[in-house]
């Protein structure tokens, strides 16, 4: 006699990107993780693989840790947070002004950065909910706004020289351990992680993100949840820069201006949807991880620091598209992804984008033919 439960029959029905689902926000990562590993094993081994470049790796990756860990809340609910890099700088600089104008203890500017940061983030969210700001635009204006109060209280000065405590944040290590930024890093991952599973705001972040509309019936309050992740964000954001300024030693207006973007990507990387309501701590952390590792690839094989921006940018673009195209349950019918490009209204496209490229690739050859002789012009 047979005993066949009703669970093996329903994974028997589903297909296998039903299976890997819920594994994909890890598999992706560590894929892109073994890739960059394998190319830097062939090209730049002893460089790459020494224990001094990934202890760089893991101190440049627990800076965006709990950046990205507050994040994850924020994109679950279909929100979105430009102005975190400005936050860090800004906080950053207050905490400098606090200890080195006002005598402040190290513990007392400690907790000010991160109070500032969810205060800023709190402002954020009442852009957002009360104003019916959109969440881009009220960030990326709210961005400009930070950035400038940082450049009006620093006036162009680099504040230095900090007390031991927030070098240690930044650049510590337990005697016998892992670094003090690590941990901390590694830390708000857990309390995250814990948010989102265990409890109620990670259960109507992810609702709220599904569908708004029907989370506002049910009796959840979405713009207040709203607001909640987004001081979490801003008070990470603080917690950020103040790792920043212990890191370097140093702050000052301008500092931390791509961090929205490594924060972004390394979310939407590790399987968070930018739709909102599919959320996964542990792939956000692999995206981390994923991103600072390709940075320093590029730093070892010495490429231009400007090409940092594009590969993060690819990697985002990429991530996307391969996360929807596998939500996508009617995409292709049982055909697989070369059907699904190769649909009528799709050729139209790439004939246009074959006549754009012939087109430029014909200004570029007469360009060429007839170019003015500059030799002689001095």
């Amino acid at each position: 006699m047979t005993n066949q439960s009703p669970v093996t029959h329903a994974d028997a029905g589903r297909s296998w990107q039903d299976r890997l689902e819920p594994y994909l926000a890890i598999i992706g990562p560590m894929a892109m993780i073994a890739m960059i590993l394998i190319v830097m094993a062939i090209l730049e081994p002893t460089r790459y693989f020494r224990a001094s470049n990934f202890n760089i790796i893991f101190l440049e990756a627990a800076l965006y840790m709990p950046m990205a860990m507050a994040m994850t809340f924020v994109i679950t609910q279909r929100g979105i947070d430009l102005s975190v890099g400005s936050v860090a700088a800004l906080t950053g600089i207050i905490m400098a002004f606090a200890m080195k104008q006002y005598g402040f203890a190290p513990w007392f500017a400690v907790g000010l950065a991160i109070t500032t940061g969810a205060l800023f983030g709190l402002i954020n969210g009442l852009v957002i909910t009360r104003f019916k700001v959109p969440d881009l635009i009220g960030t990326l204006a709210m961005d400009l706004v930070y950035r400038g109060f940082a450049l009006v209280l620093a006036k162009g000065l680099v504040l230095a020289r900090f007390p031991d405590l927030i070098t240690d944040i930044g650049r510590g290590r337990i005697p016998g351990f892992i670094p003090i930024p690590v941990l901390i890093g590694l830390t708000t991952f857990v309390v995250g992680a814990f948010l989102l599973r265990k409890s109620w705001f990670g259960r109507y972040s992810i609702a709220i993100g599904s569908n708004p509309e029907a989370a506002e019936m049910t009796g959840i309050s979405v713009n207040r949840y709203k607001i909640y992740a987004y001081v979490l964000m801003g008070a990470m954001a603080g917690l950020a820069g103040l790792m920043l300024t212990g890191k370097l030693n140093a702050i000052q207006a301008t500092s931390a201006p791509y961090f929205n973007l490594h924060v972004i990507a390394a979310v939407v990387v590790g399987g968070t949807s930018l739709f909102g309501g599919r959320a996964y701590m542990l792939g956000s952390l692999a995206g981390v991880l994923l991103l600072s590792m390709m940075i320093n690839a590029l730093v070892t094989l010495r490429i231009e620091f400007f090409w940092q921006s594009v590969a993060s940018g690819v990697v985002i673009i990429l991530s996307v598209a391969f996360y929807t195209w596998l939500q996508k349950k009617d995409r292709d019918g049982s055909k697989g992804l070369l059907a699904s490009l190769r649909t009528p209204e799709n050729n139209k496209i790439y004939k246009l984008a074959g006549a754009l490229v012939s087109a430029l690739l014909v200004f570029v050859v007469l360009g060429f033919l007839f170019a003015a002789d500059t030799t002689g012009s001095g």
